[in-house]
């Protein structure tokens, strides 16, 4: 089995270092994240640059417009425009209510409490507030979200479960152990196993042909010795 490094480096010289995120403050990732739905990442960020240029990114921005105005940039990421519109008005009332203001005094908390404070926000889990202190740098954890998850479990680390946050910390604690302090490598393993999750390790159809960790993955070669007792 490879390393994290070597898995991170493999990937990284397949589909060449990612650009550095688009987004990096946490009201705006948090923003990022209800701005669309079910849409590719091109859609979010013209919904996205839309909420940046009409109407502003900052709390007080948010809640200045009445809701129509929101619910016309939220149709540029997808369905359910009315909610995702709410949403932001949600989001930006509990930046000022319960953080006065300014998230980087909760990044700074310990961990559980930072992540604890995160999800106080909608569409937000534990995945999504690791995430976001991942790309604040000011915690260097393994953020994973479905497509890089899934990568990692079938190249044998941690167990798949029928519950998703239990194969999430089993693949975390798997890897405790070689994932280091460097914010910047785990962000691009993030963009790395992302991408590679969504162009070729897939749900279905995988094409493990094309894959530059084939020689080293679980999945692949459970799937050859069923096929050679077919």
């Amino acid at each position: 089995m490879n390393t994290f490094e070597e898995i991170v480096s493999k990937l990284e010289s397949h589909y060449r270092r990612p650009k550095a995120p688009v987004v990096v403050e946490p009201f705006d990732l948090i923003i990022w994240e209800n701005i669309g739905y079910l849409v590719d990442d091109d859609r979010r960020e013209i919904a996205f640059e839309a909420l940046r240029n009409q109407v502003g990114l900052k709390p007080t921005d948010i809640l200045a417009p009445p809701t129509e105005q929101l619910i016309g940039i939220t149709k540029l990421g997808g369905i359910h425009p009315e909610l995702r519109a709410q949403r932001l008005k949600e989001i930006a009332h509990i930046v000022l209510n319960d953080f006065e203001g300014d998230l980087l005094n909760a990044l700074q908390l310990p961990l559980p409490k930072a992540i604890k404070a995160l999800k106080k926000f909608p569409s937000i889990g534990e995945p999504g507030a690791e995430k976001i202190l991942l790309f604040t740098k000011t915690h260097p954890i393994l953020a994973l979200e479905s497509n890089g998850l899934r990568v990692l479990l079938r190249l044998g680390f941690g167990e798949d479960h029928k519950n998703y946050a239990t194969s999430y910390r089993l693949v975390q604690e798997d890897l405790a152990d070689q994932i280091g302090d460097d914010c910047d490598f785990l962000i691009r393993a993030h963009q790395l196993l992302r991408q590679h999750g969504k162009e070729l390790c897939k749900t279905k159809a995988p094409d493990c042909q094309s894959c530059p960790l084939v020689t080293s993955c679980t999945y692949y070669a459970t799937r050859q010795k069923k096929s050679v007792s077919v």
